[in-house]
């Protein structure tokens, strides 16, 4: 049986919850794929209530208790939904949904958790270090260039790159809003490639060519004409397949289910096989209409209604 089909939910039958919204600076990135997530349950022929998050946590928990939904679709991007604390609060509540458990979703938020992790599966990871914010305005921590990026962040949030001739590095410090470290690490050249996986299967890789920015950054991600993706990439074969392979390990090496996306960083600089680089594990991949997860699989011919079907057959109470 093909592992992506749905095969015992009767969609009729079941009520799903749609949690959307947030209190994370993804908020309106959680907005758009929640609500494209409910057109797509509905067209399916599911019962669906969305529930818009806010900082009243008593607010969510009443409206979930209300709703008594079968399976709960977590659509929420960055803290607090992606980071393990609203699967802590489904987990009491007694309630499946989609995407991966509280630890699995701690562990990958977490920047320097996840690489932990990374480096004992044996995956290959960029050289990094956690630095306070007032080493970092005294002194460059690497060589240049280097990148800085909040260890509890999502979506690009907060990354800046320093190269050679950046005075920028202290008011980077200074004007820093994401707590009182930082990670950084070594930048990597060349390509940004991406690679979805659903339950132990990945997608495909796609080829990241960002138009709006220096990189695939927030803009890039989520501006109409930001970047532009080229499925399958076009790269060298054993690259290609390696980079399969490395994010379906990743994604169980975290404890990952449902759907998941791997990013890394491909230097081809130097010619064809390049140095290929996990960056990290994004437990809640956008499903916005230019979401790199959605893409893949309907290379795989998975439609999207048929993908956020699968996810709510996924659906599940996760360590």
């Amino acid at each position: 049986m093909n592992a992506f089909t749905p095969i015992s939910r009767d969609p009729k039958e079941t009520h799903v919850a749609v949690l959307l919204g947030g209190i994370s600076a993804e908020r309106e990135v959680s907005l758009t794929s929640g609500g494209k997530v409910v057109e797509a349950l509905r067209q399916v022929g599911y019962q669906v209530t969305a529930i818009d998050v806010g900082p009243d946590l008593t607010a969510t928990i009443s409206a979930l208790r209300t709703a008594a939904p079968d399976v709960v679709f977590n659509a929420l991007h960055g803290r607090f939904g992606e980071d393990g604390c609203i699967q802590g609060v489904l987990d009491w509540m007694g309630l499946p949904y989609t995407h991966s458990g509280l630890r699995a979703s701690a562990l990958a938020m977490d920047k320097v958790a996840a690489k932990a992790v990374f480096r004992a599966a044996g995956l290959p990871v960029a050289p990094s270090k956690i630095v306070d914010m007032d080493e970092l305005e005294a002194e460059d921590p690497l060589p240049r260039p280097f990148v800085v990026k909040p260890i509890n962040e999502g979506s690009s949030v907060g990354v800046h790159i320093l190269r050679s001739g950046d005075n920028r590095r202290a008011e980077i410090a200074r004007g820093w809003k994401f707590g009182k470290q930082a990670l950084v690490e070594e930048f990597i050249p060349g390509r940004e490639i991406t690679v979805g996986v659903m339950g132990t299967q990945a997608l495909a890789v796609t080829d990241i060519l960002a138009d709006a920015g220096e990189f695939y950054d927030y803009d890039s991600k989520y501006a109409e004409g930001g970047s532009r993706h080229v499925i399958p990439a076009e790269i060298d074969a054993t690259v290609y397949a390696k980079a399969m392979e490395v994010a379906v390990a990743a994604h169980q090496a975290l404890g990952c289910r449902g759907a998941t996306r791997s990013d890394f960083r491909y230097d081809d600089t130097a010619g064809e096989p390049g140095r290929l680089v996990l960056l990290e594990v994004n437990t809640q991949p956008g499903l916005t209409p230019t979401s790199l997860l959605p893409e893949q699989a309907a290379h795989q011919g998975i439609g999207f209604p048929a993908l956020c079907a699968w996810m709510v057959e996924q659906a599940s109470h996760g360590p």
